[in-house]
């Protein structure tokens, strides 16, 4: 289960922006994440409430933001939505490009204290 070490991983960049930023406290933490990313927002949800106790971001809400999946054929140069890692474009059948949509990324912290 790669949420786990997921959430391990946010919970290690929490701490540290903590320490290096003095809060105390964080309310909400704002992920983006890919439609392609093979991330499960539940399980994710459930490794974050998890990892957390005991620690700054203990208590705090997970808002996952869902980033739309986009390739770009490499024969035709068409860019479409995508909605599995290995679609094939539309128009000439070749295997697309991902160009968005695998990326988790820590877009922002509610913090206090």
């Amino acid at each position: 289960m790669h949420e786990l070490s997921l959430a391990e991983s946010l919970r290690e960049i929490i701490e540290t922006e903590a320490r290096r930023q003095g809060f105390s406290r964080v309310r909400t933490v704002r992920l983006q994440v890919g439609r392609l990313s093979c991330v499960e927002p539940e399980a994710l949800r459930f490794c974050f409430a998890e990892v957390m106790r005991g620690g700054v971001a203990e208590g705090a809400h997970l808002e996952i933001v869902p980033v739309a999946g986009e390739g770009c054929c490499s024969a035709c140069g068409r860019r479409v939505p995508m909605t599995e890692l290995y679609d094939l474009c539309p128009r000439c059948r070749r295997p697309l490009a991902v160009v968005q949509g695998m990326e988790i990324r820590l877009q922002e912290l509610e913090v206090s204290g």
